[in-house]
């Protein structure tokens, strides 16, 4: 058959492959240790200096575990630090179990009304299989924790803390996943059928009150007030009363989250730089702010970054983590490992190059703690992790300059940090992406 891999050309593949010096020595290698040890270049990992001329973290990093709550602990780390500090204590967390269960309900509710939005379309249809797919992913967006914190408060870990679920998230998603794909099975059926709005959201409503259901069995039901004392680092004693979410959110979380606008690098030729866009069917709070991206050139991305942490305050960010990173030591370098040199083979797609083939996409949101600035110019950056503390620096790690030019996609900076230019370009209309488009990737 035209097209199919025939015995001669096998035993060619292999008599080649025999004839290989390199690539026998290679074989050697990876048959007896993981190709990312045979491919690190020792040079680049021993060069990624971990001291940084402006450091903020003096605090422990957290750990998500088994879970895809990185942009949560993300925007939780960044906001804990005003609040130690307003607290007068060393360490301090957010309780992100508390978010993650208002995270699901309201991820459920805003997946539920794409599901009634398309239900005259078929099945197969593209972007109904794009929301079948992921009806109830950890991930999340710079915004879509904004709309949560906005919404529902915050409470401290201590009020609403941990559970096996929260952790490693594996059997509840896939237990939720079930109950609301059948639901859109039944909710399809209905609207085919002709029941009206109304009657939709009445059945709407009763899969909502099993989503919760399952949530406060697994993660504990979230609490509407509490009362919250606390002793400081000099073992001073305090006392607030009791407190809501929301009112404890407005005293601790210092940050004013509505003056932050998430930008974005996409330099595929269909983004124009000083655009802002949006995805169908991107969020997870129903009537909350849409998630909405302005697109900057990665110079201007690194230079806000680096004047926020200059001035003190560390930044929210989005990358493709899984690129060119040293798990155990802490590092990402664009080019920490030569696979090439160990497979034979040139490597040159740019990051236009991996967007537009399903190469990269925005997987992981971690923190800025630290930059070294040479001549007014970053080398390279400090990085709050949330993969615990027994890697890297203690949990921090360090990225270099290049790394964050090829895998950053997003940040979230003040508003008064952008030049006028951008600041107006805030209030166009977004261009509207589809469901599908590697910019509507969530962090998880």
């Amino acid at each position: 058959m035209t097209g199919a891999i025939s015995p001669d050309r096998i035993e060619q593949l292999a008599k080649a492959f025999d004839a290989d010096p390199h690539a026998r020595v290679m074989q050697n290698a990876v048959t007896k240790t993981a190709v990312d040890a045979v491919a690190l270049d020792h040079r680049a990992a021993v060069a990624a200096e971990r001291s940084m001329s402006h450091q903020l973290d003096d605090w422990s990093a957290t750990n998500q575990k088994m879970s895809g709550r990185c942009w949560m602990f993300a925007g939780l780390n960044l906001l804990r630090v005003g609040a130690a500090e307003k607290l007068g204590v060393k360490e301090f967390e957010f309780s992100q179990s508390y978010l993650q269960f208002w995270d699901k309900l309201e991820k459920a509710n805003f997946w539920l009304e794409s599901i009634l939005q398309t239900a005259d379309r078929d099945v197969d249809d593209r972007t109904v299989a794009h929301l079948l797919g992921s009806p109830t992913e950890d991930g999340g967006q710079w915004t879509m924790f904004v709309a949560l914190v906005q919404k529902h408060g915050l409470v401290p870990k201590s009020v609403m803390p941990e559970t096996q679920s929260s952790s490693e998230t594996r059997q509840l998603n896939r237990n939720l996943g079930d109950v609301l794909r059948q639901s859109a099975r039944d909710l399809r059926a209905a609207a085919a059928s002709g029941e009206s709005a109304d009657a939709l959201r009445e059945r709407k409503d009763g899969v909502l009150e099993t989503v919760h259901r399952i949530l406060a069995i697994h993660l504990g039901t979230p609490p509407t007030s509490f009362d919250w004392q606390w002793r400081d680092k000099d073992k001073g004693f305090h006392r607030d009363g009791t407190l809501t979410p929301q009112e404890f959110a407005q005293r601790y979380a210092t940050l004013p989250l509505d003056d932050y606008v998430c930008l974005v690098h996409d330099p595929r030729p269909t983004s124009p730089v000083g655009r802002t866009f949006t995805v169908e069917h991107l969020g997870n709070v129903v009537g909350g702010p849409p998630v909405v991206y302005l697109n900057v050139d990665v110079a201007t991305m690194k230079r806000i970054a680096a004047d926020s942490i200059v001035g003190g305050e560390p930044v929210w960010f989005g990358c493709d983590a899984g690129k060119m990173h040293d798990r155990d030591g802490g590092v990402w370098d664009a080019n920490l490992f030569d696979y090439d040199a160990v497979y034979g083979t040139t490597s040159d797609m740019t990051k236009v190059d991996r967007l537009l083939h399903g190469a990269t996409a925005m997987n992981h949101a971690m923190l800025f703690s630290g930059v070294d600035v040479v001549d007014g110019v970053p080398r390279r950056w400090r990085v709050e992790n949330s993969w615990g503390t027994d890697k890297a620096d203690k949990g921090f790690w360090t990225m270099t300059d290049g790394w964050f030019d090829e895998h950053v996609f997003e940040t979230a900076c003040r508003v008064d940090a952008l030049p006028a230019e951008l600041r107006d370009a805030i209030a166009t209309p977004p261009i509207v992406l589809p469901a599908w488009d590697p910019m509507g990737a969530l962090a998880q």
